[in-house]
């Protein structure tokens, strides 16, 4: 009877084992449809929020609430495009048509110098020697494959998001029995947390994207700089990644500022600086004084490892899963494993 106690805990062993090391090769092959798949979760994370918000303010039934949480957004997005897309359309064009021209000239001011210049024609030499076409033509295939790529990934999150939004008690119910009867309380605990700070987090993030936007295209419309409508969008967009985004959107508009001369240049890098000061260190601890506090190098560590595995979609997704995994890790390990609750008395 003892053999046989130890033959069934054996294999049961074996088996959880296996099962682990599956999923982890399941996640790893399929990483990107995971991460997809928790953005349509943000997505209807989102709705439920403003829902939530709608009907505590008029009064709304909890399905009309959530009926205009989601139709409202779309509505006015339609109306705000329609608005303001020809603009942005045309500047977009014309982005595109002088950011070459920016590169060049750019790099003839930067052949001025001795260092740089043979810096830059070692650069030719490995481009030349790369294997395979390393054309622009290449690089433009590339660029759009992986847009387009993105896009896909945004529909399906999209999707996935309203169905998400319209039964969520089904997939809540599913995930909770898989949980031990007597953890099920708990773990509703947790992931109703872990639901609240990421709805906090996106609102949050969601006005700190408007704010910048704004704030970058009236800046630069007070500079004197062109395209002052399309390089804000751009801004505001690339906001919503942490750490890398900013710099990303700075350098069109430094490049277009750069043909205007040093001093544009100059006002330009000090304006998105100011911008990014405001945003950083006034905007985003107002609007996030409840939410966990992420490390600064822990978020970039999950950018650079997301980044490596899955490509720019974990590079974006990679502040939200951290702020998920930390509400995780501090209620089912610290608190409930360790049996240590100092955080909560800290807080």
């Amino acid at each position: 009877m003892g053999a046989k106690a130890v033959a069934v805990r054996t294999l049961i062993q074996s088996s959880v084992a296996a099962a682990v090391v599956l999923l982890v090769m399941l996640l790893l092959n399929a990483a990107q449809v995971f991460l997809a798949i928790f953005g349509g979760g943000l997505i209807a994370i989102l709705f439920h929020g403003t829902a939530k918000w709608i009907s505590k303010q008029t009064g709304l039934p909890r399905v009309w609430a959530l009926a205009v949480a989601i139709v409202a957004p779309v509505l006015f997005s339609a109306i705000g495009l329609w608005l303001i897309a020809p603009n942005i359309a045309e500047q977009a064009a014309e982005l595109a048509d002088r950011m070459p021209k920016a590169v060049s000239q750019l790099q003839g001011q930067v052949r001025q110098y001795a260092w740089a210049s043979r810096l830059l024609e070692h650069a030719d030499r490995v481009r030349d020697a790369l294997p395979g076409d390393s054309s622009m033509a290449s690089t433009a295939a590339k660029f759009f494959s992986a847009t387009f790529g993105g896009v896909g990934d945004f529909i399906f999150a999209w999707v996935v998001g309203l169905f998400l939004t319209i039964t969520p008690a089904v997939y809540l119910k599913g995930v909770l029995h898989l949980v031990p009867l007597g953890q099920r309380d708990r773990a509703r605990e947790v992931l109703n947390a872990t639901g609240s700070t990421l709805a906090s987090w996106l609102i949050a993030k969601i006005t700190s994207m408007v704010a910048i936007g704004i704030l970058t295209t009236l800046g630069l419309w007070i500079i004197g700089i062109d395209l002052a409508l399309v390089l804000g969008v751009i801004a505001a967009l690339l906001s919503f990644i942490p750490n890398f985004g900013p710099v990303i959107a700075l350098i069109p508009a430094a490049l277009i500022a750069l043909v205007s001369g040093p001093d544009q240049l100059m006002y330009v890098v000090i304006l998105y600086l100011c911008v990014q000061a405001f945003e950083s260190y006034l905007l985003t601890p107002l609007l996030q004084q409840r939410l966990v506090d992420l490390p600064p190098a822990l978020t970039i560590s999950t950018q650079v490892l997301l980044g490596a595995l899955t490509g720019i979609l974990g590079i974006i997704l990679a502040t939200p899963i951290t702020a998920a995994a930390m509400v995780m890790i501090k209620m089912w390990y610290v608190e409930d494993l360790l049996g240590d609750r100092s955080l909560d008395r800290d807080s």
